[in-house]
This record gives C-alpha cells, sequence and structure tokens, in this order.
C-alpha cells in the first residue's frame, strides 16, 4: 500500500527542478518523499574531467555549459573545493553540493473544464493564423505568428490555448520582458476566468497549487523541465532572449518531449523564419486588427542633443514636441539610448510639466509610473527600451531621442512605433525619431513599415 503524501507537494514540484533546500514544505515530508521514490535527486553543477587537468561543468537548472560562466570557490559545506553556475544565480545559487529535485511519483489531473469569456471577434486573417496554429500544435511542430505590431497577436492564441486547456493539458506563454508578462496576466485571466492561471516573474511567489496556464518570464523557466505540452514565446525576438543560449535552452527544456515551442512577434528575425519555416509552419498578418496601417517614422535632426542637456538645456524641437502633446492631452513617451542622459534630462522636463517621470528595467517605481500613466495620473514618460514592447497606451504619442545610436536597431525602432495607434477610437498618431544623423537602421525601420502598409512582407 502507498502512504498517503500530501498532494500540494506533487502540485508544486510537477515540472518544475527546484534547490532541494528552498522548497516552501517541510524538509522531513520532502526527505520522506525523496526516500519513498516520489522525488528525484539530482547534483546541481556537474563536473568532469577535461584536457590539462581543468573541469568541464555543467549545470542541471539551466542547462549552462559556458565555462567562462561557473565560479570555484572553497565551500564550508564541501570542506574543499565547490563551483556554482552564476548563469542562473538570481535563482538562487546551484553548487557542486547542492541537490535539485523533480517529482516522479503520479500526475495531477488538470480541469477539462474551461471556458472563453472573451466576446471580440477575429479579423479573417487573425482566424486564419489561428486555425493554422492549431494545426501545428496537433501535429506537435512548431509555428510563428509574425504579425505586426497591433494585429491582435495575444487573441490569435486564445483559441489554440483553449482547445490544449480542454483536452487537459498544461500551457505557457514565456515572454522576455516582465512588463509583457504584466500587460498579459489581466487579458488572460479575463479571458479564462475558470482556469487556474498562474504569473511568473521576479520577486513573484510561485502558486501552491497546479496551475494549467503559467504566464512566466524566459528566465524563470530555468525553474521547469518537461512541464508543459506547448510553450508560446510572445516577443520572441526580444533581448535577451534572443542573445542568450541558455534561455532558449531554457524554453526547449520546459516542453515535454516532443511537444512544440510557438513564437509570437512583429519583428522576427531571419534565423528564427528559416529555422521554423524549415521545421515548421509561418503564419503573416501584415494588417492591424481595426485595418489602419502602422505609423511611419518622421526624422528630426536634434544636433548636438546630449551636449545640450548636459548643459542643462532641452533643445528646442524637443520641448516644442513635449508640449504640444500637453496642450492637446495626448500621453507621450519618450526613448532614450542612456538611462543616465534620461536622468539628466528628467529634471528639464519636469520644467515644462513637474509630472514627467522616467523610468528603467531598475526603477523601483517602474510598474507604478507605466499604471498612472495608463490612468492618466501622469501626460508622459521617458524611458529606455524596456517600453519598446509589451504596452498598450491609447492615444500615446512616441518620439526617440537619439535614434541614430546602436541601441535602436530596425526592430527595436518597428517595436517602438509600434506603440502607435494601436486603439481602435486612435488608429494614428506621432511617431518622430530625433537624430543626430540618419542610420541604416532608421531607413530599414521606415522602409519595411512602408512594405508592411503596402500588403508586403519580408520572407
Amino acid at each position: 500500500m502507498t502512504k498517503p503524501f500530501n498532494p500540494a507537494i506533487r502540485d508544486f514540484l510537477e515540472g518544475r527542478i527546484w534547490l532541494r533546500m528552498h522548497t516552501p514544505f517541510p524538509r522531513e515530508e520532502i526527505d520522506a518523499l525523496i526516500k519513498g521514490g516520489h522525488i528525484d535527486t539530482i547534483k546541481g553543477i556537474e563536473s568532469k574531467p577535461s584536457f590539462l587537468n581543468q573541469k568541464q561543468h555543467f549545470c542541471n537548472r539551466c542547462e549552462n555549459d559556458d565555462q567562462t560562466r561557473f565560479t570555484t570557490f572553497y565551500c564550508a559545506k564541501c570542506e574543499g573545493s565547490c563551483t556554482y553556475c552564476r548563469q542562473c544565480l538570481k535563482m538562487g545559487r546551484v553548487s557542486s553540493c547542492t541537490e535539485l529535485i523533480v517529482w516522479k511519483g503520479e500526475k495531477p489531473e488538470y480541469s477539462t473544464d474551461h471556458t472563453i469569456a472573451w466576446q471580440g471577434t477575429l479579423t479573417p486573417l487573425q482566424q486564419k493564423a489561428s486555425e493554422e496554429l492549431t494545426q501545428s500544435q496537433e501535429k506537435k511542430v512548431s509555428h510563428l505568428i509574425y504579425a505586426v505590431c497591433g494585429s491582435g497577436k495575444t487573441e490569435i492564441m486564445f483559441q489554440p490555448i483553449h482547445k490544449l486547456l480542454m483536452e487537459g493539458k498544461r500551457v505557457c506563454i514565456a515572454a522576455p520582458r516582465v512588463d509583457v508578462i504584466l500587460e498579459l496576466e489581466p487579458r488572460l485571466r479575463a479571458a479564462f476566468p475558470e482556469t487556474k492561471i498562474e504569473a511568473l516573474s521576479g520577486g513573484a511567489k510561485p502558486a501552491m497549487e497546479a496551475s494549467h496556464l503559467v504566464l512566466a518570464t524566459t528566465h524563470q523557466l530555468y525553474r521547469f523541465r518537461h512541464a508543459f505540452d506547448a510553450v508560446f514565446v510572445d516577443e520572441a525576438d526580444a533581448f535577451p532572449y534572443k542573445a542568450d543560449a541558455t534561455l532558449q535552452r531554457a524554453v526547449k527544456k520546459a516542453v515535454k518531449p516532443g511537444s512544440p515551442v510557438h513564437y509570437v512577434t512583429a519583428t522576427p528575425s531571419d534565423k528564427l523564419l528559416l529555422e521554423t519555416k524549415r521545421t515548421g509552419f509561418v503564419s503573416i498578418i501584415n494588417r492591424r486588427y481595426h485595418g489602419h496601417p502602422l505609423p511611419v517614422p518622421t526624422f528630426s535632426p536634434l544636433w548636438n542633443y546630449e551636449k545640450q542637456i548636459r548643459k542643462g538645456k532641452l533643445p528646442k524641437k524637443l520641448i516644442d514636441w513635449t508640449e504640444q502633446r500637453l496642450m492637446r492631452n495626448e500621453p507621450f513617451l519618450i526613448f532614450f539610448h542612456h538611462i543616465g542622459l534620461m536622468e539628466e534630462a528628467e529634471p528639464l522636463f519636469q520644467l515644462i510639466d513637474p509630472r514627467i517621470r522616467s523610468v528603467h528595467a531598475s526603477h523601483p517605481d517602474r510598474k507604478e509610473h507605466v499604471q498612472e500613466l495608463r490612468n492618466k495620473e501622469l501626460p508622459g514618460l521617458l524611458t529606455t527600451t524596456i517600453l519598446e514592447r509589451g504596452i498598450t497606451i491609447p492615444n500615446v504619442q512616441v518620439a526617440v531621442v537619439g535614434a541614430e545610436q546602436k541601441i535602436f536597431d530596425k526592430g527595436a525602432l518597428i517595436q517602438i512605433g509600434g506603440r502607435v495607434g494601436r486603439s481602435v477610437d486612435y488608429p494614428t498618431g506621432d511617431f518622430i525619431l530625433f537624430h543626430n544623423g540618419i542610420t541604416y537602421a532608421m531607413d530599414e525601420a521606415k522602409a519595411e513599415i512602408l512594405k508592411l502598409n503596402k500588403g508586403g512582407v519580408r520572407t
């Protein structure tokens, strides 16, 4: 006879790869389940001999094998040499002497009773893409939704996700940026009111129950293994995911063997397009759901803007543009390439209106300021590229200061412009690139937007 156990432990650990010492359950219960064969233990870091008396390290949580991302130190617990992985350090240190645990006992049963409360109607292009995505899921091949900003990519996923949930499957929507998760969570909770949804980002506490639909930053997937029947990567071209091989491996590790990873983005890389065409399928939508064209950027020279700001003066063109937005009561985002320059500019903008604020990735009030902009409590925000995607503000107007800087590549500029005109009530708006010299990226972004507006796409 099998000894009964706390089902909450099973529901928590199912599909996760977790540090033994950090489980939110009594140590005695975890030890008993390990002894009873319900939980497997895995060494945190595997180290194998290599040439010249060196060792080759491998992290069993994030699957990092980049030797420059490991540190060896004297460990009091080991009483000797010990190695830890710096790649996933923010998730809790994994070292040679720590143990990871995975659930290997009976599986939880996931409900098949789910409803879609979304009352909208998909456009013919959206419906076609949704059906194609469902077909790819049934064939268990990867699918790319290549759709322009504001085309309703999230709504395209509703029907395929609902079908999976109705089959008792477990689904994950992952995104590189926390802002995308914050934007998606209320929409998904409203669309699937009877579904257990868990949202995971930095600082979020995991639920103590089995969630049917998990929203997570791609970093959070370091902690999952063979958990999902499908993973949808939203904004698949965003930094850091596009440049981090361990994040890409984490996503593939999170799906069950043989299950697909799907991608959703307005600006896929050539590599992602080619790989998906070779192994899966691509759906293309080059029109916004409301039928209006994408905003075309205007170029405006702003010579020596950095020198002027550092001398405590905003360029007149920037003052005029901001005052025009305030006069028309239009919310705005002004993008900067560098946090330091933005923070020097903030008090100068506050001379125009004291309510203007700035945000960046590590800003303590970032979430609050974005919400205040949504609530019309703030007239506008200065921001880094952290808000280039994953944010929808009706009637927002957008300016880029220093559009010639390398950080504003073609994809970033297209995404930034995609914040404008997303609402059916405000389908147009201003998208201006203030620059100190026109770059190829600026020309390429404008050319691709014009091509998309004419019905063409990059193939």
